[in-house]
């Protein structure tokens, strides 16, 4: 097949890693998010017949698990802007890919916000009789977005998106370590699929569990501009805390599993097959660039034995190495 100048052009761009990445975040989070406000619609506009709250916890936790194979592979298919946050602080991911899974997350989210307007538009016209209200009977900007029930204060919200979010990493980078017990290769994307549902399920009455602020920021805009006004940002001014407590969160769960749990695990000594290698044997600078594993967010495990080696004086037909 003969393919035009332009076509190949269009190839050579999206071969790019930035564009291939930026592409995966994008679509990966459209999924999750298509899957999982579309379960809140059933809930919300039908009113606990055609949906519920466990079914919001399926779609939510499903749609990850979809999402991961869309883009694992490519990606590490985050959908969090606070995983890769974590995955960037941590060392695992270059910051300057940072605005790219984010810009990708937050493009996805909002389109998909966009689709569950367009395809629930007539159901929720009739449920709210052409009222879009953010509290009340009524109220459908939840669809969209978390908002705080009358039981919980700012505060109290913060700190429970801080927890939950901080499990949903401990979470994560367990079931990807391959040092530790991780899932088997394959399945890492229905556990943590699993995952999040079990957060869901048990302990996300309180705050609505945004966990994610690429869940939460984007469709809030989008209901901001579809004509619910700018009661999406003053309810409780609850608004900015799925942004920052998530990030909050991550950032110590993935601390809190790599300083008690990463650090803890020995590793194993290597064998060098080829015991001349090591003459021409050079320390790099830096750390290895860390592969990443196809799943929501990776704990990368080192795939080269060159760094911090310390040759010892063959014994038989083998070198021994030790990386620390």
């Amino acid at each position: 097949m003969i393919q035009s100048p332009v076509m190949e052009r269009v190839q050579a761009i999206l071969q790019k890693e930035m564009v291939r990445e930026f592409l995966a975040e994008f679509i990966s989070t459209f999924v999750m998010m298509v899957f999982g406000l579309g379960a809140v619609a059933h809930m919300v506009l039908r009113e606990n017949t055609l949906g519920s709250y466990f079914a919001v916890n399926v779609g939510f936790g499903f749609g990850v698990t979809i999402g991961v194979h869309v883009a694992g592979k490519v990606s590490g298919a985050h959908m969090n802007a606070a995983v890769t946050f974590t995955n960037c602080a941590l060392g695992y991911l270059s910051w300057k890919k940072f605005p790219v899974y984010v810009l990708g997350q937050f493009l996805g989210s909002f389109l998909a916000a966009a689709a569950i307007y367009f395809l629930f538009y007539t159901a929720i016209m009739e449920f709210t009789n052409g009222n879009l209200t953010v509290t009340g009977p009524i109220a459908t900007a939840n669809i969209f977005a978390t908002y705080l029930p009358d039981h919980m204060t700012l505060w109290r919200g913060f700190l429970d998106e801080v927890f939950l979010t901080g499990m949903l990493q401990l979470g994560i980078f367990a079931i990807t370590d391959k040092r530790n017990n991780s899932a088997l290769q394959g399945t890492e994307g229905v556990v943590i699929g699993i995952l999040v549902l079990i957060i869901g399920v048990s302990l996300g009455m309180n705050s609505g569990y945004a966990i994610n602020p690429s869940r939460d920021l984007p469709p809030r805009f989008f209901t901001f501009i579809a004509g619910w006004g700018t009661q999406v940002f003053r309810a409780k001014h609850w608004w900015w805390v799925p942004v920052v407590a998530p990030t909050l969160g991550a950032y110590l769960g993935g601390i809190i599993y790599s300083v008690f749990i990463g650090w803890t695990i020995p590793r194993e000594p290597q064998i060098m097959e080829n015991p001349t290698e090591y003459e021409d044997h050079q320390l790099p600078k830096t750390m290895p660039h860390h592969t990443t594993t196809p799943s929501l967010a990776s704990v990368p495990v080192p795939t080269s034995n060159k760094s911090s080696i310390r040759p010892v004086p063959p014994s038989n037909d083998s070198i021994r190495i030790q990386q620390f």
